[in-house]
């Protein structure tokens, strides 16, 4: 009795029932704002490398070199690079004005860490490469072009510190 009553009430007073759908539907507008702000936000911000390396491999894999990275928001960061693995791998190699691209950055300090990589490479005088690889929820991928001499399959770890 006492709902059939209310309703009753709020059929009288439109304004009652006005403001009832107008919570309900501010409601709703905060729980999909609430939802979806962080699946929005999460790795929004894309960011770029240029990068320098050169190494060699003999069964053990190392690399070393420099690089700077700037992100859409202005953000920019100088970094070092090194790579070390191994596998049966033979080669000697230097990349020149190589790119990279991040993915899922929040910050610019998101893309410092280390990446885990699998290549299979084979090369003579002037060459190219490019790879992706993963640190977490960020990935990112390269592609140079070189010159040296290569050949086989390493797996390895690529760090990207900051620069000094």
């Amino acid at each position: 009795m006492k709902t059939q009553i209310r309703t009753n009430e709020m059929r009288r007073n439109p304004t009652r029932r006005q403001m009832s759908r107008k919570s309900l539907f501010r409601g709703l507008a905060l729980c999909l704002a609430l939802v979806a702000a962080p699946s929005a936000m999460a790795g929004d911000l894309t960011c770029k490398m240029t990068y320098n390396l050169t190494g060699w491999s003999v069964f053990y894999k190392t690399a070393s070199g420099t690089g700077n990275i700037t992100c859409d928001n202005g953000q920019t960061l100088s970094v070092k690079i090194e790579t070390k693995g191994g596998g049966l791998s033979f080669g000697k190699y230097k990349i020149r004005n190589g790119f990279g691209q991040f993915a899922n950055v929040n910050d610019i300090r998101d893309v410092l860490g280390s990446y885990a990589t699998a290549e299979a490479h084979a090369s003579a005088d002037k060459s190219a490469s490019a790879q992706a690889m993963t640190n977490g929820d960020v990935s990112l991928s390269l592609a140079g072009k070189g010159e040296g001499w290569s050949l086989g399959v390493a797996f390895s770890k690529f760090t990207i510190e900051a620069g000094r």
